[in-house]
């Protein structure tokens, strides 16, 4: 069996320019713009459509299932923050995996972030939808037909609001970051702003009475509460696709991890409490636009529940913002190391944006927001994102042993216990998703796997350095004859 192929973090650093100007991306947010950013990127569907899934599993015990699914996260952001500052590219944990783990098992990252960011962003832009549509209602009294809100899978034929958000965040994207950055930052201000006047309103009427039962399906409604609550974190981790567009990526990256994660845990479970402490865990549990309905319970009138309907509109839409930028910032580090089609790595010298790539993934996922029923693939998200997770942390150690000098501005703290930790919480999580997501997810694997020995293998730009390097050719030489 020939040797994984790994690429080490100094090359992945020198390839990128990621310590001076990367690869034509211009480097311009700062630590707020990139707190903003992550809080913009996860708070989102997760708490505003979310929420009452996860209520619907473990009732009033939702805050513990928040809390055990942000201990999970916390562990693997620590090893986040630990790669992001000492290999600061756009590639993330496909970058982190190409360094610590091999070649093969980068791919298989990438191809599973292919499903964390694709199902996110058609999934967000599905409940960005809903959410459209409460608010016309408490506007106008008037809202979409099915027809032109619902995919063919939920009683409608085009989920037209869908594609708009989707089609809207890529002309954002494609006009540059700092345009994008700004939006992002906006929108998140609005959202939280929106949110804890939700919490405001909702302890105002709050009720000892509705936290009793505190866990009516005991561990295992916890259990499951967690892993529907886990889909509410997804996109902590974009936040080190910026790694090539950050003013000072080695500090700012670690920090503006380790602070969203604990303002979001923070966010999510006074919001919880403050839900269901007002009208209780049943009439929560599964109710489409679940604050607004809160809202308007509590005040007796539609216009509260139209503010949260306008705030979820902002909150969600900046959500897709964000996962579409990581989506592209990692295909973008995958062609460059020629994985993947050599469009996706092309910038735009007028927008320092990869313009093609972004259009593409647009039109790409606009299709399943736009026709698909997307409940039944919401585990198979959750176990993707779950496994990359377990493949950061394991990245860390085997980065640790292997590359002992390597400059690293955050080291994770309980060095080796909360890597092991970490992979520990992602794989009893992955237990919970159930033995058919299991079977859905080795499928999905092994075509990722065939995709790349069919292309990937043979176009890599390391595998063609190597082999030119065996046959006397200079890897500066082979890589000018493979942009030639």
């Amino acid at each position: 069996m020939p040797a994984p192929r790994i690429k080490s973090p100094h090359l992945l650093v020198a390839e990128s320019g990621a310590d001076r100007e990367g690869h034509g991306l211009k480097r311009t947010m700062g630590l707020f713009q990139l707190i903003c950013f992550g809080v913009g990127a996860i708070v989102g569907t997760g708490i505003f459509v979310g929420l009452s899934d996860s209520v619907a599993q473990a009732g009033p015990a939702v805050v513990v299932s928040f809390i055990l699914a942000a201990i999970t996260c916390v562990f693997t952001a620590f090893s986040f923050a630990e790669l992001g500052g000492a290999i600061p590219v756009s590639g993330s944990s496909y970058s982190f995996a190409y360094a610590g783990l091999g070649e093969s098992t980068a791919f298989l990252v990438g191809w599973c972030l292919l499903l964390e960011y694709g199902i996110s962003i058609s999934a967000v832009a599905v409940g960005w939808s809903q959410y459209v549509n409460e608010l016309l209602h408490s506007l106008t009294g008037w809202q979409l037909p099915d027809a032109l809100s619902a995919g063919p899978g939920d009683g409608g034929v085009v989920n037209l609001p869908a594609v708009i958000v989707i089609a809207m965040a890529a002309v954002l994207l494609v006009r540059g970051v700092r345009e994008s950055a700004r939006a992002t930052a906006a929108m998140a201000a609005v959202k939280l702003v929106i949110l804890l006047a939700f919490c405001a309103i909702g302890y105002s009427a709050f009720k000892d009475g509705n936290l009793t039962p505190f866990s009516p399906a005991g561990l295992g409604g916890i259990g499951a509460g967690t892993t529907a609550a886990f889909f509410s974190y997804i996109g902590f981790d974009a936040i080190t696709t910026a790694g090539e567009e950050a003013k000072n990526p080695r500090r700012d990256i670690p920090v503006a991890i380790l602070v969203c994660m604990a303002l979001v845990t923070l966010l999510y479970c006074a919001v919880a409490v403050a839900a269901i402490g007002a009208i209780g865990a049943h009439q929560v549990g599964g109710r489409p636009a679940a604050l607004s309905y809160v809202v308007n319970m509590v005040t007796g009138s539609t216009i509260g529940g139209g503010v949260i309907a306008f705030g979820a509109v902002v909150a969600i839409a900046s959500v897709v913002l964000a996962v579409m930028y990581g989506q592209t910032r990692i295909l973008l580090s995958m062609s460059r190391d020629g994985l993947i089609p050599r469009a996706f790595e092309k910038v735009s010298p007028k927008t320092s944006t990869p313009v093609a790539g972004t259009l593409i993934v647009a039109c790409v996922f606009a299709v399943p927001a736009a026709f698909a029923s997307l409940d039944s693939v919401v585990n198979l998200c959750t176990i993707g994102t779950l496994a990359i997770m377990a493949v950061v942390n394991i990245a860390v150690m085997a980065l640790r042993r292997r590359e002992p000098g390597l400059k690293r501005s955050f080291r994770v703290p309980l060095y080796p216990v909360a890597p092991l930790l970490g992979v520990a919480f992602c794989l009893y999580l992955m237990y919970e998703t159930g033995w058919q997501t299991w079977v859905q997810f080795a499928v999905f694997l092994v075509v990722g796997l065939g995709v790349y020995y069919a292309y990937g293998r043979r176009h890599s730009t390391l595998g063609r350095a190597q082999a030119a390097g065996a046959a006397g050719v200079t890897p500066n030489a082979e890589r000018e004859r493979q942009e030639a």
